[in-house]
């Protein structure tokens, strides 16, 4: 009887831990103040993310240790990265995108130092980015597991209709997949439009960690092709709103957001009461 009141405990405490990390990871662009005014707009926009934040989901955990990784990665802590990262990996199958980015960034790093530095900078440099390999090496596990459970080492690719990566990209604009199942999909196309645009403003920026992470995500969106994308892009997004916190932060955004507060509220209140599992007979699950 005490699980749903677990599911959704933990649920918030997920949702504090990435709201503190983003305030962190914000706060080393942006002063206090301006942090804490970013971190209430992330706390309720996109509306997606206030509602996987409000009911039993696994994204505030995904994102909050996705947010941490990323945060001690950028500030050289590679253990502590390596252990949220795991954490990222064990919690969803997508976390394998931040050892991609995390890999992308100690080459791209040992490649500029390569002309400039000694073979023994270069070794040490080596020797303090291994923690990322626990990502690779927590998703292992999870095989493994399966490996003992069910028998079968690759029983996630056969487990059902759970990944949604098709090619060529951009399949979702086909209104006839399982998933989709609608032709009015503009908004898809604005979802892009946005994350590419933080992206470029993140490379331009010469942000090699956020940069590189986004870009390696939203690559991966691409291929997706399932009516919810947002949801599927939650986790890039903490990222393209740093991208663009000058405009956020901004007195013109807040009078918008706060004319936002009330579509917000009305468009999770209606998705929260309508998107719901249809079973039957529940007192198995409590």
């Amino acid at each position: 009887m005490y699980a749903p009141y677990a599911m959704l405990l933990i649920t918030i405490i997920s949702a504090f831990l990435a709201h503190y990390f983003f305030f962190k990871l914000a706060h080393l662009y942006l002063d206090e103040k301006k942090s804490l005014i970013l971190t209430t707009i992330f706390s309720i926009f996109p509306a997606r993310w206030l509602i996987v934040r409000s009911v039993g989901s696994p994204e505030p955990l995904f994102v909050a240790f996705i947010l941490a990784s990323v945060y001690y990665f950028k500030n050289k802590k590679y253990l502590l990265s390596g252990i949220f990262g795991a954490g990222s990996q064990l919690t969803k199958s997508p976390g394998i995108l931040l050892f991609v980015a995390f890999l992308i960034v100690w080459g791209i790093e040992l490649l500029q130092k390569l002309s400039t530095v000694n073979q023994n900078f270069k070794y040490k440099l080596s020797l303090k980015v291994l923690p990322i390999f626990l990502i690779p090496g927590a998703l292992l596990s999870v095989f493994y597991l399966y490996k003992v459970t069910f028998g079968d080492f690759a029983v996630y690719f056969k487990s059902g209709d759970n990944i949604h990566l098709f090619f060529p990209p951009f399949q979702i604009f086909n209104y006839a997949s399982p998933w989709v199942g609608t032709f009015w999909l503009e908004e898809i196309i604005f979802i892009y439009a946005f994350c590419l645009l933080g992206v470029i403003y993140l490379i331009k920026e010469r942000d090699l960690v956020l940069g590189t992470f986004a870009a390696v995500f939203l690559s991966s969106l691409i291929f997706v092709s399932h009516r919810d994308l947002i949801r599927y892009a939650l986790p890039v997004v903490p990222f393209i709103l740093i991208s663009f916190r000058k405009f956020l932060i901004s007195k013109e955004f807040r009078i918008v957001l706060l004319f936002l507060i009330v579509p917000i509220y009305l468009f999770s209140l209606g998705f929260i009461s309508q998107n719901v599992m249809p079973i039957p007979n529940w007192s198995p699950l409590l």
